[in-house]
């Protein structure tokens, strides 16, 4: 495993790629109501792309068809936006985006509900939300990578939820995905220590059945097995000597 230390400078070049992408998941989020499709999502975030220059992390990638994941409901993550898939009340939607610009790679995702959606809907997507900051106030110096895991997991299971395994959170910084790996679940006080300089995209997903997921036939879309609701959020995050910083926070 490679780790890739940042200096101060690639803090902050990877805060100003991390503002973009949050630039992008606000009005994507602004234009998420019903009779909205996906692909009508797609076309605000590439738009925007086009007018800060920045370049897509997404479109490309391993072959992936857009600049957007727009992952609806029962869809864990990597749902292709679609002009057929159209959003309704009681919906919800992952939104997951990402861009380089100047060399730098910022990443963020965060689940928006649709209109009106049903009591239990909220709470999967408040808890899952709440993990994600946990998980983030565990990112300080000297403590270890599992503590992040633990606590998505520590928080979402005793709720009666599970955390996905398939996929896992990833060190960023020139690269979308660098090393470590950084799961959504772990035991406390074990694995690597973290260290100013690392940067991290936590990415709690977190199912209200169980945590197996299938990918569909288009080889992108990963659904919960048993077809339950999941919801996905994600920072990325730097660790410095005074604590985390999230980078695609504003």
């Amino acid at each position: 495993m490679k780790i890739y230390l940042k200096t101060p400078d690639e803090i902050a070049s990877l805060r100003k790629a991390n503002l973009a992408v949050a630039a992008v998941l606000d009005a994507c989020e602004a234009a998420c109501k019903p009779g909205v499709s996906t692909w009508d999502l797609n076309e605000i975030a590439d738009r925007m792309l086009k007018e800060m220059g920045a370049k897509s992390a997404f479109l490309g990638y391993h072959g992936y068809p857009a600049v957007l994941c727009t992952s609806v409901n029962e869809v864990v993550v990597h749902g292709i936006p679609r002009k057929d898939v159209v959003l309704k009340s009681g919906d919800i939607v992952g939104i997951d985006f990402g861009c380089f610009i100047e060399g730098f790679c910022g990443d963020s995702a965060r689940t928006i509900m649709i209109g009106k959606v049903d009591a239990e809907t909220k709470k999967l997507v408040e808890a899952t939300q709440k993990s994600l900051e946990l998980a983030i106030a565990q990112c300080q110096s000297g403590n270890r990578l599992q503590d992040i895991g633990w606590a998505v997991q520590g928080y979402v299971e005793p709720l009666g939820y599970s955390v996905v395994r398939t996929f896992v959170g990833h060190g960023i910084g020139k690269s979308m995905h660098e090393d470590p790996p950084v799961p959504n679940y772990g035991s406390p006080g074990r694995g690597l220590r973290l260290k100013p300089g690392l940067v991290v995209a936590i990415e709690p997903m977190v199912n209200a059945g169980q945590p197996e997921v299938e990918v569909l036939s288009d080889r992108w879309t990963a659904v919960t097995k048993d077809r339950s609701l999941s919801a996905h959020f994600e920072h990325s995050v730097a660790i410095t000597e005074n604590g985390p910083i999230v980078l695609s926070r504003p």
